[in-house]
């Protein structure tokens, strides 16, 4: 099985660079940086790092993380589809993980367990509850680095166009495609949300916006009380 990377960005030239370094060296392994108009170093960082790595490349796409990441599949080639958020680092190994996590054909995807680049208090308990609930519901987000089958994702017709919580409505719909697995191994993604609106206005931001997309309240509503942190 052949993995590719898609990684959607959007001012991210403080994280982007350190994730970009820490991906797989590897002549087989696609790595797509999709942009949503940046207006900083992104585009310089993903230019030069596609200039000296064989199988990279950037493309360009509407703002929103899930067009961007519907764009970035499109673009792909790869058996597997891996999306990973631009502040996020994957395992050493992730390729081969990934496909000894795929290796049964009843399961259709998944997402690693996640903890934050700062060490914290705060943070390994946040880290530690969010895949505490995520392997106790089955819903991934994004921070976890979810993967699935190109197949798959092609048969779900990707994320749907929301501005908010595409990576929960993905997952969810993944879940009823077949078996997807909580992987123990970690990949490492930046706690500067939790840092800059501090740890429990956050927490109480985050639940107060699932619990109303659970009910019912329509993303681009949501997405008015969603500051975004970069």
């Amino acid at each position: 099985m052949t993995l590719s990377v898609i990684i959607p960005t959007l001012n991210e030239e403080q994280a982007l660079g350190q994730t970009l370094a820490d991906l797989p060296s590897s002549h087989t392994l696609q790595i797509i940086i999709v942009d949503g108009g940046s207006t900083d170093r992104t585009l310089a960082i993903a230019n030069t790092f596609c200039a000296h790595t064989p199988m990279a490349q950037l493309v360009r796409a509407p703002t929103g993380r899930a067009r961007q990441m519907n764009e970035g599949a499109k673009a792909s080639r790869g058996d597997i589809l891996l999306f990973l958020h631009a502040d996020t680092q994957v395992v050493e190994g992730a390729p081969r993980i990934i496909e000894s996590a795929l290796a049964n054909p009843a399961v259709v995807g998944g997402r690693f367990d996640v903890r934050f680049a700062t060490r914290s208090g705060w943070g390994s308990i946040i880290g530690a509850l969010m895949n505490w609930r995520s392997r106790t519901s089955g819903i991934a987000t994004g921070d976890q680095a979810i993967f699935v089958r190109r197949h798959i994702f092609e048969r779900l017709g990707g994320f749907a166009d929301i501005p908010l919580m595409e990576d929960i409505e993905f997952s969810r719909r993944l879940k009823r495609a077949g078996s997807t697995v909580a992987l123990r191994q970690t990949v490492t993604t930046s706690f500067r949300r939790w840092e800059q609106q501090g740890p429990l206005h956050t927490i109480l931001l985050m639940w107060t916006l699932r619990f109303l997309y659970w009910a019912g309240v329509n993303p681009s509503r949501l997405n008015r009380w969603y500051k975004v942190v970069r």
